[in-house]
């Protein structure tokens, strides 16, 4: 199958496009190093041609809800109607569990993403998957300074190359709307993940936990970002997961 993957260059993505090839499927990436832009459709309705199958993973960094909602609100009125006008049989989005529940901004753009993905023309499937393994050591990036402020999450955290073999799972059948939640085999504390990050580094960085203000962060600090229901489970856990990376 000749599938394309929507921000193909990121960290879900390159695993997505990997196991693509591995399975014998032709990958298209879909990213602005590809000549593709999903913010203004450039580039997208030639890349989609012979597409049977669209894998978006595409995201961006911002706190704001504002820009959060503008990002996956252009994606998906350029990318969806480009999709349809090729012929894709089958739109696969990844959300984030508990983004239903926790009223945190960029969370505000995933939830528009997703009704704007179940309500759009392409037989849809949507998986909300857990914060990868790979999360505190992209925080740890943005943080700036001597010492990391890391905010307090509970997190059942999961390798985003299990996530991404379970994506390309779900593009190679039928369309299933929202699909059950994916997550890893533990439920860990973000600030000690961080701090087993700096470690791994070989840094002398103090990690500082960080509450976050008012509901948002008491629903982080508690179990609003943990699976409520039964789902595909990973099997890495995150000091295997660190022992490789």
């Amino acid at each position: 199958m000749r599938i394309a993957v929507a921000g193909g260059t990121g960290v879900v993505g390159r695993h997505v496009v990997s196991e693509l090839e591995q399975r014998a499927h032709e990958p298209v990436v879909l990213a602005r190093s590809t000549g593709q832009d999903l913010t203004t459709g450039t580039g997208i309705a030639q890349a989609l041609a012979g597409v049977e199958a669209v894998i978006d993973v595409s995201n961006l960094q911002t706190l704001s809800a504002k820009a959060s909602r503008e990002f996956f609100e252009k994606a998906a009125h350029h990318l969806l109607p480009a999709e349809e006008a090729a012929g894709v049989r089958h739109h696969v989005a990844l959300s984030i569990v508990g983004i239903d529940r926790v009223d945190f901004g960029y969370y505000l753009g995933k939830r528009r993403q997703e009704e704007l993905v179940l309500a759009g023309p392409i037989p849809a499937t949507v998986l909300r998957a857990t914060q990868f393994h790979e999360f505190p050591g992209q925080l740890l990036d943005r943080i700036k300074g001597p010492v990391a402020l890391v905010p307090r999450m509970r997190s059942q955290t999961v390798a985003a190359s299990e996530v991404a073999a379970h994506l390309v799972d779900l593009a190679e059948g039928p369309a299933r709307g929202m699909t059950d939640e994916m997550a890893g085999p533990e439920v860990h504390e973000m600030p000690e993940l961080a701090r087993r990050i700096v470690k791994a580094r070989g840094q002398r960085r103090p990690v500082v936990p960080m509450p976050l203000p008012g509901e948002v962060g008491r629903q982080m600090a508690g179990d609003g970002l943990l699976p409520r229901h039964a789902g595909p489970r990973g099997r890495i856990t995150f000091s295997e997961w660190l022992a490789q990376a």
